[in-house]
């Protein structure tokens, strides 16, 4: 490979960071690897690589750069492979982009729904350079008979789960701002993270951001692949609390919500009565436009106030801000922040449940403490809970064969739920044996039943 000295040290630099461990994270799923931002993430405008949120479904693949080679075909006039270096000879683009977990929230939801149960870390804001991905289908000779645009990667299912392929629409692959990008905060992309190649699809969530990329397929139909039909979609419409909804009667996710996040004080905090106290966070949205103010409201959402919008500013990344208010009596102050975009959409109160928790972008809310002598406080700990004792054997064996029980604990369930994710976890591999399925649902349905209200 023929690379500049910037280049090469953007490789190398990104080679160590391979290896790297992220420190102070919050660890949801050891294997694969799920890992959420603690809330001083916010506090960057670009995300520090080590604090930036890592979603797997599969074991992160050992990709080889000298044996690595993208391939481009479907329904293109000249079909492509192009090596690494190929595509760093195309114009390359640098663009400031949040990627956003579409589960993110989560673990907030009520009545609860399975999967991680993210809370508000699943996100980062990064820069990334790369090329367009409309370059290389222009060069490819993409046809008029293309309709999607289908992406595969180097990782390796688990199991008899399925290859995670997903796909973008003609009109997104062509956008100027959707790119192939190889680095990542100036540096080569980290290995958990997608070395060398992954999709930034901006505005979009982060299901649709393939990793390791190694194929690009364009399609002249719709894609009728199991992580496109049956994985990350959502009803088109607010549904009943518990309802469940057959994946043919819900629509992908694409387009991320605007959104804020509260990032200090942290909830339950004491402070001193009469000084200021100085809000922060930051806010984004998706494909609609750039957020173009957050208000707070410090008395429950009677009354609001502009925050002050920090500086730095993108279509596509977030938009830090701050506001300080100063306590003039002793009480519980319930403070929220709500974001607007510029289409006029704004973040609601209430959330409109789905079947698997995407799109939580509810109003937040915390409460801090005013007081003559505060002593600083934190709540909402992690409860602490370790490993339940007297696991049966089939549950040990079958459940905790691909991962750990922190996938498991995290989740608090109805008996139907776990009925459901048993059925589910079966049909992607895991040996359950019928004469163990019963005591299997009774031990996930009585350890991690529904949280008490």
């Amino acid at each position: 490979m023929n690379l500049s000295r910037r280049n090469f040290f953007a490789l190398t630099t990104g080679a160590a960071l391979m290896a790297q461990e992220k420190v102070g994270m919050k660890v949801l799923s050891k294997r694969p690897e799920d890992l959420e931002m603690p809330l001083s993430g916010f506090s960057d405008y670009l995300t520090p690589i080590d604090h930036f949120f890592v979603r797997t479904h599969v074991y992160v693949p050992t990709v080889n750069l000298n044996d690595w080679k993208l391939t481009v075909d479907g329904e293109v006039a000249t079909p492509l492979t192009l090596t690494m270096d190929e595509l760093r000879k195309l114009p390359s683009v640098q663009l400031d982009s949040v990627v956003e977990c579409a589960g993110n929230g989560r673990g907030f939801i009520d009545p609860p729904v399975p999967g991680l149960q993210w809370t508000n870390g699943s996100v980062g804001n990064g820069r990334w350079r790369g090329v367009r991905l409309a370059d290389v289908l222009k060069r490819a000779g993409m046809k008029d008979s293309g309709k999607e645009i289908l992406f595969n990667g180097a990782d390796v299912p688990i199991g008899a789960m399925q290859d995670f392929r997903r796909t973008i629409t003609v009109a997104k692959a062509l956008d100027p701002n959707t790119l192939l990008a190889y680095e990542m905060n100036g540096v080569a992309l980290p290995v958990k993270h997608g070395f060398p190649l992954r999709v930034v699809a901006p505005g979009w969530a982060s299901d649709s951001w393939v990793k390791w990329l190694t194929n690009i397929t364009v399609l002249d139909k719709e894609f009728d692949g199991f992580w496109m039909k049956n994985a990350y979609r959502k009803p088109d419409h607010p549904v009943a609390p518990g309802a469940a909804i057959p994946p043919e009667k819900m629509v992908p996710v694409t387009s991320l919500r605007v959104k804020s996040v509260i990032s200090s004080p942290v909830d339950g905090a004491s402070v001193k009565l009469g000084d200021p106290v100085n809000f922060r966070g930051v806010a984004w949205s998706g494909d609609k436009g750039p957020v173009t103010s957050v208000d707070l409201s410090t008395d429950g959402g009677r009354t609001w106030k502009p925050a002050q919008l920090g500086p730095d500013k993108s279509q596509f990344g977030w938009r830090q801000w701050s506001f300080s208010f100063r306590p003039d009596r002793e009480s519980y102050y319930n403070v929220m922040a709500r974001a607007t975009d510029a289409s006029g959409a704004t973040q609601p109160f209430a959330e409109e449940w789905n079947p698997s928790g995407y799109g939580w972008n509810v109003v937040q809310r915390i409460g801090i403490n005013a007081m003559e002598n505060p002593q600083m406080t934190m709540q909402g700990q992690m409860d602490g809970r370790g490993l339940v004792a007297g696991q049966p054997e089939p549950y040990k064996s079958t459940c905790l064969g691909c991962h750990e029980e922190d996938v498991i604990r995290q989740q608090r369930l109805t008996r139907a739920q776990w009925d459901r994710e048993i059925t589910k976890m079966t049909n992607w591999g895991a040996p359950v044996k019928p004469e163990n399925r019963d005591g299997i649902l009774n031990y996930l349905s009585s350890q991690f039943g529904v949280r008490p209200r």
